[in-house]
């Protein structure tokens, strides 16, 4: 599938071009236009990006540290395979961490911001919508804002810059599922995650720190079922140089 070129990324910052072309390559990854064992081009993605070398460098290297690609002498940048069984245990690191920093986290957040996402959370779950795309749009804000709010106030600064690190992965499969949604029209999954998070944020408003890290448990072994599912069907190089299809866990069907 080709993929179009992006448009200029000049006026970003060099983190947030670095950041931008990161969150592209994932989306083609995850969305199936990228597959595994293709090879990145660092002058390729140069032209694509419309940038110098040194962040499509960056943004390889940021990649590499998370698993979607290897990094190999004479060989570049390669797409891997991701695979169900990675979104899982990708998951169980998620819920290791992000429980903990739930936990910690209890008791550090101010509470008109906790108030402000239950307002937020509770206009998601009506489903009242002006359009998809501008549902799917809040419920990423809020999701990201919320996510975002517990990882910097849980009080341990190599919890949080280790989320931050992974959370690119996080994001990625939501964004993909989030996509799956749209496509079908259907945002219940999107409401129902609004819950979730609305049980989260209640525990902390209530002190109870367990209550919060359970619920955070229960949304994110929720949300697995749906990224797994989002997943495109797994594409392999062949020995002939075409490329063969083996059967994905997530071809976007439920």
């Amino acid at each position: 599938m080709p993929i179009a070129n992006e448009p200029l990324l000049l006026n970003f910052e060099r983190g947030g071009r670095r950041q931008a072309i990161v969150e592209s390559l994932l989306a083609d990854v995850f969305q199936g236009r990228l597959r595994a064992g293709q090879h990145l081009v660092t002058q390729e993605l140069s032209q694509r990006f419309g940038v110098s070398h040194t962040p499509i460098r960056e943004a390889l290297i940021s990649l590499a540290a998370v698993g979607i690609i290897d990094l190999a002498p004479n060989r570049g940048a390669v797409v891997r395979r991701v695979t169900a069984q990675d979104v899982r245990e990708i998951c169980q690191v998620r819920r290791v961490l992000e429980c903990e920093a739930t936990r910690q986290a209890c008791g550090r957040i101010e509470l008109a911001e906790l108030h402000s996402l239950v307002e937020a959370l509770r206009r998601l779950q009506s489903v009242e919508l002006k359009s998809a795309a501008e549902f799917i749009d809040e419920a990423r804000a809020v999701d990201s804002r919320l996510h975002d709010l517990i990882a910097q106030s849980c009080g341990n600064k190599f919890l949080a810059r280790e989320l931050s690190r992974l959370k690119i992965l996080f994001r990625g499969f939501r964004d993909v599922s989030y996509l799956r949604h749209e496509e079908r029209n259907d945002l219940r999954r999107l409401a129902e995650e609004a819950r979730e998070h609305l049980a989260i944020v209640e525990g902390l408003l209530a002190g109870d720190g367990r209550a919060a890290a359970k619920a955070m448990a229960h949304h994110i072994r929720s949300g697995l079922k749906y990224w797994t599912r989002s997943l495109p069907e797994t594409i392999e190089p062949s020995t002939n140089g075409n490329h063969k299809t083996k059967p994905g866990h997530g071809n976007g069907k439920a």
